[in-house]
């Protein structure tokens, strides 16, 4: 039987936050909820058949189709199908992996309007679900197991559509990112490792270990009261506390419908109780859920050691996308030299890459170079002109520090295609979304000290939430010196063209400057000038007064 398994390869802010203890991590869940509060409060309604905002399709990011006040999540990349052979199941007595979750609910559900509204908008868009189901299709068997051995409530598996629409690539406000949304701090805290080759937030097997291990601590936090855990998990514990205590205060009642929660907190429970009911009740509603065989359909293998995802693919009888996709937490070419060494492959697969990794001896498992140093070379130079890191090259040619001498030789592994075959890999996910056109004309910008999101919106005439989502960020996230910015804009001026590279520069007026001179000197308008520094044109510029300017620096 042929079990095509459909994914999104590469949301909402995760209610994955840190311990109230903990007053710097506070002090950011507030500010993020306020700057949450504040987007939501630019935007509109939309379109009438707008998706809830973390269950949004792929190429969604956009103001108008916010809803319930919610942050929307990122899905930049296109789905994956993997074609998958299996032997004939063996005849169960569940059939269905969603029936093996309806038989276990037992979240009561009450009838309000929150959950009604909520209930609604998934019954009118029976499409949505469809697409979710084909990306939960690789892994849902195996989260409703991992659930089942630690004997948590089976309405958890639900959890991934609220948070991510199953899309371990999904990337949101917060820098949440992962199926089940986790910030890099509790991430971490929760057992996921991040580092420059692997972010366990995307690895399905670790963000499901961490989300079994925070809803727990939330739920003893909580005096296992499910609806405060939930809570908890989307706005941050510190939050919900403080709520608790202020209805307490008041002589007010202290179940989660009587707190005083962000408004996207408020529509989050809602959510997954609404998608309970609809499960619980699907004849009732006459909702066809979607039909996902109740058996393992992946396995994990042990690789032992680093490995080309290439090679894996090929070992596997896949496509490197295929791979790569059922394996997100991969961020390049390869795995981590550090681990884990482990792999998600399609279950009929198994033997084949099994055989095929047995006879690959652990330095036939990368691709290597043997470079002559030359002047100017550094191991920094070498890691980021072969996409690898220091560590790596340090560890192969058993270095202890970061001396090299011009002439030596160093072997250094590298990517066994080009760089661009690797399509879900962190920079090639980031080349795809910033060369997805958005406008007639592309500008790039190089991020200086001081730069902000706000800034190089008001400079450019573009909004904030656009500019974030054509570079793969979220709005909040902190710019850093250096990184490369694209930019679309249907009109340019006369300094500016397709390609253009701008940066921005802080100019001191001298004695006997003018607008034009200065515009005439950098090749720009004295109109923009007047823009970007917000300069009365009746005003005479002062010897000394500083003008921040954009030029592209191909032509001036």
């Amino acid at each position: 039987m042929r079990i095509w398994m459909c994914l999104t390869a590469v949301s909402l802010l995760s209610g994955c936050q840190l311990t109230p203890q903990q007053a710097d991590i506070e002090r950011q869940q507030e500010h993020e909820h306020q700057v949450a509060a504040t987007v939501t409060a630019q935007c509109h309604p939309g379109a009438t058949d707008t998706p809830p905002p973390s269950e949004r399709p792929d190429d969604y990011l956009t103001c108008d189709n916010v809803h319930e006040g919610t942050i929307p999540v990122s899905h930049p990349v296109e789905e994956v199908e993997v074609a998958i052979e299996t032997a004939p199941p063996v005849p169960l007595e569940i059939v269905d992996v969603w029936e093996r979750v309806r038989q276990q609910l037992t979240f009561a559900v009450p009838d309000n309007r929150r959950v009604n509204v909520q209930r609604d908008w998934y019954l009118r868009h029976p499409d949505y679900m469809q697409r979710v189901a084909k990306r939960a299709r690789p892994f849902m068997h195996l989260i409703v197991e991992m659930l089942e051995q630690e004997n948590m409530p089976l309405e958890l598996a639900l959890l991934p559509i609220v948070e991510s629409a199953f899309d371990p690539f999904a990337y949101s406000h917060g820098r949440a990112a992962g199926m089940w949304q986790f910030i890099p701090g509790t991430g971490k805290r929760f057992g996921m490792k991040q580092t420059w080759w692997y972010d366990g937030r995307r690895d399905v097997i670790a963000s499901t270990e961490g989300a079994i291990a925070y809803l727990r601590y939330l739920l003893n936090m909580f005096d296992g009261n499910w609806l405060h855990a939930l809570a908890a998990y989307n706005s941050g514990e510190g939050r919900v506390l403080r709520a608790i205590r202020k209805n307490k205060r008041a002589g007010k009642d202290t179940d989660f419908w009587s707190l005083d929660l962000p408004r996207e907190t408020r529509a989050y429970v809602p959510k997954l109780l609404a998608l309970s009911d609809i499960l619980a009740n699907h004849e009732k509603y006459a909702f066809a859920w979607p039909h996902i065989d109740n058996q393992p359909v992946v396995a994990t293998v042990d690789i032992g050691s680093q490995l080309d995802l290439a090679l894996a693919a090929d070992m596997a009888g896949l496509t490197l996308k295929e791979l790569h996709a059922l394996n997100p937490g991969f961020n390049r070419w390869a795995t981590d030299p550090d681990g884990p060494h482990r792999l998600l492959v399609p279950l009929d697969r198994v033997s084949r890459f099994n055989d095929a990794l047995a006879k690959t001896d652990k330095q036939q498992r990368l691709n290597w170079v043997r470079h002559k140093v030359r002047n100017g070379d550094s191991l920094l130079k070498l890691a980021k002109e072969y996409h690898t890191t220091v560590d790596v090259i340090q560890q192969v040619n058993e270095m202890r520090g970061n001396m090299i001498r011009v002439g030596d030789h160093l072997l250094v592994p590298v990517a066994l295609k080009s760089l661009d075959s690797y399509a879900l890999s962190q920079e090639q996910r980031l080349a795809a979304t910033q060369s997805t056109s958005h406008g007639r004309h592309k500008l790039t910008h190089r991020v200086v000290s001081g730069d902000t999101m706000w800034d190089l919106s008001r400079e450019f005439n573009v909004g904030v939430r656009e500019l974030a989502r054509w570079n793969g960020m979220a709005p909040t996230d902190p710019l850093h010196p250096g990184k490369t910015l694209v930019i679309w804009v249907d009109k340019v001026s006369d300094a500016q063209r397709d390609n253009a590279v701008m940066r921005s520069l802080t100019y001191t007026v001298r004695r006997g400057d003018s607008l034009a001179r200065i515009a005439g000197k950098f090749n720009v308008r004295v109109s923009d000038i007047q823009r970007w520094n917000q300069i009365d044109p009746k005003k005479y510029l002062q010897p000394g007064q500083k003008l921040k300017l954009y030029v592209d620096v191909t032509r001036t």
